[in-house]
């Protein structure tokens, strides 16, 4: 399949929610037929790359991106959820499968600015996820580099657990800086973790312009109404 053209996120709906489809929580025993039965609903795929140091879990893996990218047009989120001895690697490593969009973390601080040089020269949208514990405020020294701004409402790199009650004032303030960057381009907010029907719409109050969708999505009973009704928010 062929890439996004780089400024595949200027082009992304402004008048409804994003749909970021999360490949966690596909079915990952046949991934390419469950990616083949959402691809007319989804505007992003979001793939979580975890170390098993920096977040508990271990996800995925740069060939699985190649794959995916050999088959899917869509744009590609990866979010890197590794320490900060080896976040550059896997940068480049994530470059060359074909990712359109690589997040790091906030609180790789101290390798924060290489990393965001080095997605600057190899031509990728960049973006950073601050942990759900993390101050907003950490964001303002690298605001005005970034494409995609991603808040976690649960701990990081673990399913199913329930919404933080600060998410929506952290994307209050996350909004504030944003618009206070004064940035060119467009720096897209989103929303990841505790994503469900009755917290979907308060997220969106609160300047979500995506979610990341998990189960809600892909264990859907019917994925068309259910994406009428986000798009409706």
């Amino acid at each position: 399949m062929t890439k996004p053209d780089k400024l595949w996120i200027n082009k992304l709906p402004a008048d409804r929610l994003i749909a970021e489809f999360s490949v966690w929580s596909a079915d990952l025993v046949r991934l390419a037929d469950d990616l083949a039965r959402v691809d007319p609903h989804v505007d992003v795929l979001h793939i979580d790359v975890a170390d098993g140091h920096f977040a508990p879990a271990m996800l995925f893996f740069p060939d699985l991106v190649a794959g995916i990218r050999r088959i899917s047009k869509h744009p590609i989120h990866v979010h890197l959820m590794v320490a900060d001895a080896i976040l550059l690697s896997q940068i480049e490593q994530f470059a060359d499968a074909g990712s359109d969009l690589i997040s790091l973390h906030a609180e790789n601080e101290s390798v924060a600015n290489a990393a965001l040089d080095l997605l600057e020269r190899r031509g990728i949208a960049a973006g950073m996820v601050l942990k759900v514990e993390t101050p907003v405020e950490k964001l303002q020294p690298y605001v005005h580099r970034l494409d995609f701004v991603t808040l976690l409402g649960t701990a990081i790199g673990v399913k199913g657990q329930g919404l933080d009650e600060r998410a929506g004032e952290r994307l209050r303030a996350a909004r504030k800086i944003i618009a206070g960057a004064g940035a060119a381009q467009r720096i897209v907010l989103a929303a990841d973790g505790g994503i469900r029907e009755h917290t979907v719409p308060l997220l969106r109050q609160n300047g979500a312009e995506t979610v990341v969708l998990g189960s809600l999505a892909f264990n859907a009973p019917s994925l068309t109404d259910r994406m009428a009704w986000l798009h409706a928010l």
